[in-house]
C-alpha cells in the first residue's frame, strides 16, 4: 500500500465513522423490519462526519439510501440469488439491503446494521411485482462497484450557492457515458434503477401548446436521499417508537359516559348494574337463611343438600363443600 492509498483509508475512516447513538430512538425499528417489502427505499439519517457534510449541502436529514431486496431465498433469479450469496457471508434468512458506500462501494449488508438509526420507508406507489423485480435486479448487478467520490465532490459544488467555477465546467454530473458505470453514489444508483422500469421519482414535466404533458427523466446524477422523501410517488413509511397505537387513542373517544346500550339510533337502554355480591357469598348467606328457619336435626342436612341441589346448578361435591365450610364456621 502506498502513502497515497494510506492516506485515503485514514481519511475515509475518519469520515465515516459513526458517533454513538445517545438518547431514545425516533422510530420503532422491529415495525419497520417488519412491514418493509423488496424495492423499498431506506432512507437513513446518518451519524458520520460525511453525513454532516451531506445535511448540510442538501439542507435534509436524510444523508443515505438504500434499496431493500428482501431475504436471499425471495430473489426468484438463481443468477442474481448466487450472486448475493457470493457477496453476503450472513444467515441466508438475514432481511439484507444493497447499499453504496464511501470506502466500500455497492455492498450487501443486513438491514439491522441501522437498528439504532432513525429511517424511515419510501413505498413506490403502485409499482408492479414484475417492475419491483427488475429494480432489485438492475441494483444487484452493480455490486461491486466503486463509490463515485468525484461524484460526490461535484455534486456539493453543483448544489451551493455560490461557486468560484461555472457548475458544468469539468463536472462529472453532466458527463453521459453509455454502458455500466464503474463507480456510482447510493442514490444515484436507486434512481437509475427505477429509471430502467420508467417509475418517475421527480421528472422534469413539460406542457405542450396543445395543453399535453410530457414527462421527461432527472438526471441521476442529481439525485440526493432527500428526493425520495419529496417525491409524491413515493408513499412514506414510518413507525415512531412511542406512537398513537401505544396510547390507545380510541380510548379518548367520545363514549357515553352512562354506560347506555343501543340497539339501533333510536332503542337504547341502561343497563342493570351487576351485582357485587359473588355467586359462593350468594349460597352461604341462602344456606344460612334456611338454617336459621329450620330446627338442627339429623335431616336437616339432607333437606339442605335437596334444597340447593333443586335451586343451584351445582353439583353434589360442590354443595358437601359448601356444608362443612359452614360446620367448621360453627364450630369456631
Amino acid at each position: 500500500m502506498g502513502p497515497k492509498n494510506w492516506i485515503v483509508g485514514k481519511l475515509t475512516t475518519w469520515l465515516t465513522k459513526d458517533r454513538d447513538f445517545t438518547g431514545t430512538p425516533l422510530c420503532d425499528f422491529e415495525r419497520i423490519s417488519y412491514e418493509i417489502k423488496p424495492c423499498d427505499v431506506l432512507l437513513i439519517e446518518g451519524r458520520s462526519r460525511v453525513s454532516d457534510v451531506i445535511k448540510n449541502i442538501t439542507q435534509s436529514p436524510w444523508t443515505h439510501s438504500a434499496l431493500y431486496i428482501g431475504r436471499i431465498h425471495e430473489i426468484d433469479d438463481p443468477a442474481l440469488r448466487k450472486r448475493v450469496e457470493d457477496n453476503y457471508g450472513g444467515d441466508p434468512s438475514d432481511q439484507l439491503i444493497l447499499e453504496a458506500l464511501l470506502g466500500e462501494g455497492t455492498i450487501i449488508n443486513n438491514l439491522s446494521k441501522y437498528n439504532d438509526d432513525h429511517v424511515r420507508i419510501c413505498r413506490p406507489h403502485g409499482i408492479s411485482r414484475n417492475d419491483a423485480k427488475k429494480v432489485c435486479a438492475y441494483a444487484i448487478n452493480y455490486i461491486g462497484c466503486g463509490y463515485d467520490v468525484r461524484q460526490l465532490l461535484d455534486l456539493a459544488r453543483f448544489m451551493f450557492p455560490y461557486a468560484f467555477l461555472p457548475r458544468r465546467w469539468r463536472s462529472s454530473l453532466f458527463q453521459h457515458n453509455a454502458g455500466l458505470q464503474t463507480r456510482t453514489v447510493c442514490s444515484s444508483l436507486i434512481a437509475s434503477a427505477y429509471s430502467s422500469v420508467h417509475f418517475p421519482i421527480m421528472p422534469v414535466i413539460h406542457r405542450t401548446e396543445d395543453g399535453h404533458m410530457k414527462l421527461f427523466k432527472r438526471n441521476e446524477r442529481l439525485y440526493t436521499p432527500r428526493d425520495f422523501d419529496y417525491s409524491p410517488y413515493f408513499d412514506i413509511i414510518k413507525y415512531p417508537y412511542l406512537g398513537f397505537e401505544d396510547l390507545a387513542i380510541y380510548r379518548k373517544l367520545p363514549w357515553d359516559k352512562h354506560g347506555r346500550i343501543c340497539n339501533d339510533d333510536e332503542d337504547c337502554f341502561l343497563p342493570e348494574e351487576p351485582s357485587n355480591i359473588s355467586f359462593e357469598e350468594k349460597e352461604i348467606t341462602e344456606v344460612k337463611k334456611q338454617q336459621s328457619s329450620t330446627k338442627e336435626s339429623p335431616n336437616t342436612k339432607k333437606t339442605l343438600h335437596q334444597s340447593q341441589a333443586a335451586y343451584y346448578p351445582v353439583s353434589n361435591l360442590a354443595i358437601d363443600l359448601l356444608n362443612q365450610e359452614i360446620n367448621k364456621k360453627e364450630e369456631e
